[in-house]
């Protein structure tokens, strides 16, 4: 059985975020006549309370996100709102009304749907702007530090980009699994970070750092590196952690792309280099994501995982917003309300 809003309201126009190009976020626009989705089956159709920004975002304004959609698109893909429409085939659906949060096309938009088996209920009490990032960015942190960086009590994680929303959430995640937290952000992110409670934060631009985080570490190196940065730092992440039992995840180069060889597998680094992306893994293991998820509302009700706290911006300054995150100016998560 499929549910719908209100039968008079489905051909709606709405407000939305175009990109029109792969030129970056120069060419995203509000438009106040998009028509409004309608959801298939399998699928929630979402009234949006509140819509995040990543730097993936950034990405898909230039084309260069795996997969990204192809231009003209409604922009975003991370949303937390209200079910407003339940489509055929969604097995043990939650109820109209409830508030969700969850991934999908075209987030930057009043209306957008989500995948069904993909959302989680907002946590009682938080509203949908500090729901943001729980499947995303905490969601990837978790699959960092755990499943794939296998972290360990006492061991020392390097975090780089600690002052966005997968470094943030990292930072409380392997603090809370009793890591040692040497992290990078820009100097004037630095404070930021440290009241985090980490243990050492660095200049990621910094010439020495390699040789910075090898003195911390009293020449060890770490067991643990989040590798979010990319081509800045990857030489770095590879010299500084230990040969053998140390581990790399990757799931960001926001600086550029980093190479690596075969060559340099074999004589030169000897950790183990692990690829994230949140989405495949959604899609490619539906059981490990599952267990993030449940882990997840494990860490809220502990209280290990507050309520976010991100800047919510009117949908109109969607386009700024993308600029100041590609230029490395924002600090933490930003949301998008498109109803302002």
């Amino acid at each position: 059985m499929e549910f719908n809003e209100q039968q008079q309201t489905t051909d709606q126009t709405i407000r939305a975020l175009i990109q029109h190009s792969h030129r970056g976020p120069k060419d995203l626009t509000l438009a106040t006549g998009h028509r409004r989705p309608t959801q298939r089956p399998g699928e929630y159709l979402i009234r949006v309370g509140a819509a995040g920004v990543n730097f993936a975002d950034v990405m898909q304004t230039y084309g260069t996100y795996g997969g990204g959609p192809q231009a003209p698109y409604v922009a975003g893909f991370e949303a937390a709102g209200e079910i407003v429409g339940i489509g055929m085939d969604v097995e043990h659906p939650l109820p109209l009304g409830t508030h969700v949060i969850g991934t999908g096309p075209g987030a930057f938009a009043q209306y957008m749907t989500m995948p069904a088996a993909g959302v989680l209920p907002v946590p009682t009490g938080w509203s949908d702007a500090e729901a943001l990032g729980m499947v995303l960015n905490w969601a990837t942190a978790l699959a960092a530090l755990k499943p794939l960086g296998e972290i360990k009590t006492g061991d020392v994680v390097l975090i780089h980009a600690a002052a966005g929303g997968v470094g943030q959430a990292a930072v409380r995640l392997a603090r809370h699994y009793g890591a040692r937290v040497i992290a990078t952000a820009s100097p004037g992110k630095h404070a930021t970070v440290q009241a985090l409670g980490v243990d050492e934060v660095l200049d990621g631009r910094d010439p020495n750092l390699t040789a910075e985080i090898t003195r911390l570490t009293g020449g060890d190196g770490v067991d643990l590196v989040l590798e979010s940065v990319g081509k800045a730092t990857f030489a770095t992440s590879l010299t500084v952690t230990k040969p053998f039992t140390g581990r790399i995840v990757v799931f960001g180069a926001a600086s550029g792309d980093a190479t690596v060889t075969t060559h340099d597998l074999v004589f030169n680094h000897h950790a183990a280099i692990k690829g994230l992306h949140v989405g495949a893994l959604a899609t490619e293991a539906p059981p490990l994501y599952q267990s993030l998820l449940t882990e997840i509302k494990a860490l809220i009700a502990r209280g290990v995982y507050p309520p976010g706290n991100p800047q919510v911006h009117p949908l109109a300054a969607g386009p700024h917003v993308l600029r100041q995150l590609e230029d490395g100016a924002a600090h933490g998560k930003h949301a998008l309300d498109p109803w302002r």
